[in-house]
């Protein structure tokens, strides 16, 4: 086994709390969702057993409502904010409000199949993950569109995109709660939001908690409400992962009316490639307006669609435009432009989760060449830089947080493929 493959196991035990990975010791203590659904893909490569614990841990967080929070506040710690007391939410584990992009089936699927047709810890976890689908379609698409839509820029992951300056800049500046950060304490503040995002994030927070997260008041109250497609496009294939199992478990019904809820996703999700931009688009409800901001968004349909030659032969020159010229591909923003920031966050940087996605779309869509030049950028970035949060793709310097769960499982798939 290669130096590379054992530093990234040993990262996922570093960060083990006791059944669940954090992201990263100090920057992020607690478990998060879409970054626990990565690990539990990653250790489904050589643990099911703890591949099952991680999603079974994540699912104690799961509301009575279905929805699955970003964050599980399973043990105290106070190098975090906002942490529990400010997201005043009354689940039986401290969470937070707000959810996270739902790769919880995608990666359930994955174990299942690491783990054998027998196993009985599949069920349970199955159950979760359909309630927490209807839940996103209940809760977030109220009007049956099949676009769901996100009512803080946190739930899409992309916490800091270009995607969300118009929208979030409509949000007040004003909170009632004290905004004491802690994450530039751990990480260069020149790599993190700025500070008036910040009080805009916290906004929102103060204005759902005043809502009792209740998602119907919520939707009604909500200054800021984005039909995304990269949220959207990962709950498709989260439906597709689902109605597979559900088949397998014969559960009929269920797999019927995951099915109607795919199409109905597919339909919408086509209907928001934009050719003039050579990529797919989020709507912001507010304004009613597409969202032109050019990210990594625009691409993630890929994941979920079987696409027309044409358009993934567009969206597939696009990716190799904005990859022209650069040291790690893919950047989350197209450089050149104004809002290109290489070492902030997600106003930029290249991701290996992201890379991990587009990587499977491509190859779903026949993009062979361009998915390994992609695995490659990846591969070697981490084996250069080490196990970064994320990569600045001028200097190819890994940035954020480093001994990062989700980069050590995302190289432990990479490198097997």
């Amino acid at each position: 086994m290669s130096k590379h493959l054992d530093e990234a196991r040993r990262i996922l035990a570093v960060n083990d709390r006791g059944g669940y990975t954090v992201p990263t010791d100090r920057l992020y203590p607690f478990q998060w969702n879409w970054d626990s659904a990565f690990v539990a893909m990653g250790f489904s490569l050589y643990d099911v057993d703890r591949a099952y614990r991680e999603l079974e841990r994540l699912a104690e967080g799961q509301w009575a409502d279905g929805m699955i929070p970003h964050i599980v506040f399973h043990q105290p710690s106070d190098t975090y904010f906002p942490g529990a007391n400010v997201w005043r939410t009354r689940h039986s584990v401290p969470t937070s409000g707000i959810t996270q992009p739902p790769v919880f089936a995608i990666a359930l699927r994955k174990v299942h199949e690491a783990a054998g047709p027998a196993e009985a810890r599949t069920p349970p976890l199955y159950e979760a993950a359909l309630k927490w689908h209807r839940w996103w379609y209940s809760a977030r698409d109220p009007k049956g569109t099949g676009l769901v839509a996100l009512l803080h820029p946190w739930e899409s992951g992309s916490d800091n995109s270009p995607a969300w300056d118009l929208a979030l800049a409509r949000v007040p500046t004003t909170t009632e709660t004290a905004v004491a950060r802690k994450d530039t304490g751990h990480v260069n503040a020149e790599m993190r939001p700025r500070d008036e995002d910040y009080r805009r994030f916290i906004h929102l927070v103060d204005t759902y908690a005043a809502c009792d997260w209740e998602p119907a008041r919520q939707w009604e109250k909500a200054p800021f409400k984005v039909a995304e497609v990269q949220t959207t496009a990962i709950l498709l294939k989260a439906g597709e992962d689902l109605e597979h199992l559900a088949r397998l478990l014969g559960r009929q019904d269920d797999a019927a009316e995951i099915a109607a809820l795919n199409a109905l996703s597919r339909k919408a999700l086509l209907a928001q490639w934009r050719p003039e931009f050579s990529r797919f688009v989020s709507r912001d409800l507010i304004s009613g307006e597409d969202v032109a901001a050019p990210t990594q968004a625009g691409f993630i349909p890929l994941l979920s669609l079987d696409l027309e030659e044409e358009i993934a032969g567009a969206l597939v020159n696009e990716m190799k435009a904005w990859s022209k010229g650069v040291k790690v591909a893919f950047p989350t923003t197209k450089p050149g432009i104004e809002s290109f920031e290489p070492k902030r966050y997600w106003r930029g940087p290249a991701w290996a989760i992201i890379n991990w996605l587009l990587i499977d779309g491509l190859k779903r869509n026949g993009q062979t060449d361009l998915a390994e030049e992609l695995r490659k950028s990846t591969i070697d970035a981490i084996e250069t830089e080490g196990f970064a949060e994320y990569f600045d793709p001028t200097t190819g310097e890994g940035c954020g947080g480093l001994g990062f769960s989700w980069t050590a499982a995302a190289y432990l798939w990479l490198i097997r493929q």
